[in-house]
């Protein structure tokens, strides 16, 4: 079978052999990455690192690439957003699994680990703040994986329907997709002390979340229908924007990937916790002890 090569155009490597938008090289990341949204909080999840050999800013993606209790680990900002989750997980791939020297597909493929400690709004009685979900599933209101060849063979199908269903979806809005973590990497993070949730990942903070400021929305009740949406003993847990993106492209490329969030505010009690930076490093530490 004929290897793949890829043009400048597609592939596009820095003057100094970077990947584009990360600006880190090939050799530098490590086979177990973190990702968080906020470049602020690599620094947090650095700071319990015991060793640190790469650190590279570029706009909002900053790497980290050190060792914890003997495992080497990468952690890396990706902004808010699945476009963002687009870029990033890209490149993760292709400086793992393309020759940045012949611009060819490596013939052996390497899979990572990519676990995204986030937060997110909850919307269970059972999802106060505070609260771990572990996204079991996510539906993507984004639209990303729609993009990709492949998407119907990784998404939960079945799922979609039933959601589109209840929710008389909107034909104007990007069509949902359905995507499962990784059963093992979900086992392994999550334990026993973390909740197994459906998560939908929006493409903004505000209408697509159902927060109303000065323009109405388009759909008044869209949360009040999410909140009551059951299927197979499935309900939906929280709102965050990056998840279905991670899980959906790891699973095309070969990769396993797991989202794991805070709850920083209960959309259904309306309660919030704003100052949530200190309380977050619980989750990671547990993260990074699982991992």
């Amino acid at each position: 079978m004929e290897k793949k090569w890829f043009a400048a155009s597609e592939l596009i490597i820095n003057e100094d052999g970077s990947a584009f938008h990360l600006h880190v090289k090939p050799g530098q990341l490590a086979d177990k990455i973190l990702l968080v949204g906020d470049p602020g909080r690599v620094d947090m999840v650095a700071s319990h690192f015991d060793t640190r050999e790469v650190e590279v800013s570029s706009r909002e993606f900053r790497t980290v690439t050190g060792t914890y209790k003997g495992k080497r680990l990468s952690v890396i900002s990706t902004g808010i957003g699945c476009d963002n989750i687009d870029i990033v997980v890209n490149e993760i791939d292709a400086l793992v699994n393309i020759d940045f020297q012949t611009r060819f597909e490596k013939e052996e493929k390497k899979s990572l680990e990519l676990v995204r400690i986030g937060t997110c709004g909850g919307l269970q009685p059972y999802t106060p703040f505070g609260t771990f979900i572990c996204s079991q599933k996510s539906i993507g209101f984004d639209g990303l994986l729609n993009f990709y060849a492949g998407r119907n063979e990784v998404c939960d199908l079945p799922f979609e329907e039933a959601f589109k269903k209840h929710m008389d979806w909107n034909p104007l809005l990007c069509a949902p997709y359905v995507i499962d973590a990784d059963a093992e990497l979900l086992e392994r993070i999550g334990q026993d002390d973390m909740v197994r949730g459906v998560t939908i990942a929006c493409g903004g903070f505000y209408g697509p979340q159902g927060r109303v400021l000065r323009v109405p929305l388009a759909d008044p009740d869209q949360n009040e229908r999410i909140a009551c949406f059951e299927y197979e003993g499935h309900q939906i847990t929280n709102f965050e924007m990056e998840s279905s993106a991670l899980q959906g492209l790891a699973k095309l490329m070969g990769h396993k990937a797991l989202t794991v969030c805070m709850v920083v505010a209960n959309r259904v009690a309306k309660h919030v916790n704003a100052n949530y930076k200190n309380s977050i490093d619980a989750l990671i530490v547990k993260v990074l002890d699982r991992i």
